[in-house]
């Protein structure tokens, strides 16, 4: 081969290899950075499937608790009483059945009511209570709280315990004797409603003075005293507007009423005088008809009439000592009363026209029955099983 074309055979493959690239010597850190790049996508697609699992757990969970969740809503405050109640679904755990009924009424004690059945209703989510009625249905309960710095409440309560919110922030609340009606005042605005199935109907509202205090319902009228410690009653006949003052500035007391309508009550006579019990006559402003003044009433005012408006049982004194006094209101002209036991505490119940309970200083239950009286033997008060020591049982009105 003659030397020129070696020469360029030999340039022709030099170009070739050296178009043909060269093995690349190990590079460490890009390897690192490559496996990095692959661990960190295969955790990232673990990472994103244990979040979809999380997300489905908690999403479960949080219906199932949604599904125990009590529904909300808002409080039913005095301003704003046709709001929808805030109901408490909060079941108790059954209580346990006492051996026989501590009463012929309902107790509320040591937060539960124990039932003239002999069935024991625990309370929840009610606060403490004052007063309470037993519904004439038997479908439960309405219980006052106690007042508190936030005002008292008046809770629906169903058999089994659970409890309904009807008002809160009240300065007073008052029930009628079949607990369809309820009056309550809270600053200058008197009102009343009725009670149609665990619910506030036909709202009325009043303006009043600061200082008067619903005390009752009598013969369909809220009765108010005009003033705390100071002689003067009115009844207001659910109307809006001002509520009349009246002429009435000397009944202490109202206890409740005749069959007739006339007021058992109690008044002073003048300046300095002791109070005596009286009819009133609320077509004349609560003037005093019949006796102008009868037995005296030295007590602290505590009392109720008999359902048929026979007998008064009041706190007196007798023998010098402070006791309840059962007066024949049929004799009230000459009749100074009897001693019918120890002095009352709390609320003073009419289980039947000749039957009455009450509570004492000591917790202890009282069962004043007429005949016994009348017979000379004054009640005893009875211990309560179960009473926690330094407590007082509320007895529950109506049913």
């Amino acid at each position: 081969m003659p030397p020129n074309e070696l020469e360029g055979a030999l340039r022709e493959m030099l170009s070739r290899r050296a178009a043909v690239p060269r093995a690349v010597a190990a590079d460490p850190a890009g390897a690192a950075i490559r496996r990095a790049n692959r661990i960190q996508r295969r955790r990232a697609a673990a990472g994103m499937g244990l979040a979809v699992v999380l997300i489905v757990a908690v999403s479960a969970g949080s219906l199932h608790l949604r599904d125990d969740r009590p529904p909300t809503g808002g409080t039913v405050v005095i301003g704003d009483p046709d709001r929808p109640p805030l109901v408490e679904r909060t079941i108790p755990p059954p209580g346990p059945d006492t051996a026989t009924p501590l009463a012929e009424v309902d107790l509320l004690m040591d937060g539960a009511i124990a039932t003239a059945q002999g069935r024991r209703v625990p309370l929840l989510g009610t606060g403490d209570v004052e007063r309470a009625h037993r519904l004439t249905d038997g479908r439960g309960w309405l219980a006052v709280g106690e007042p508190t710095l936030a005002g008292r409440f008046l809770w629906a309560v169903a058999a089994d315990g659970t409890a309904q919110v009807l008002l809160a922030g009240a300065d007073e609340i008052v029930l009628d004797g079949d607990g369809r009606q309820v009056a309550w005042k809270q600053g200058t605005v008197l009102a009343a409603a009725g009670i149609v199935n665990g619910e506030l109907a036909s709202t009325v509202r009043a303006e009043a003075p600061a200082e008067a205090v619903p005390l009752r319902f009598v013969n369909g009228a809220v009765l108010v005293r005009l003033a705390p410690g100071r002689p003067g009653h009115v009844l207001w006949s659910l109307r809006p507007g001002p509520v009349d003052r009246g002429a009435d500035r000397a009944s202490t007391h109202i206890f409740g009423a005749l069959p007739d309508g006339r007021l058992v009550g109690g008044i002073t006579p003048g300046t300095g005088l002791p109070a005596c019990l009286t009819l009133l006559d609320p077509a004349r402003d609560l003037a005093p008809t019949g006796p102008e003044c009868g037995p005296e009433l030295p007590g602290d005012g505590r009392g109720a009439v008999s359902p048929d408006g026979r007998w008064l049982l009041v706190n007196g004194r007798a023998a010098g000592e402070d006791s309840a006094l059962l007066v024949d209101l049929a004799k009230l002209d000459t009749f100074t009363g009897l001693p019918a036991g120890p002095a009352m505490t709390g609320t003073v119940v009419w289980n039947s026209p000749d039957t009455a309970y009450y509570a004492d200083a000591t917790g202890g239950l009282v069962r004043v029955a007429v005949d016994q009286v009348a017979a000379g033997r004054p009640a005893a008060p009875t211990a309560l099983p179960g009473l926690p020591a330094g407590e007082q049982p509320v007895v529950v009105s109506g049913g």
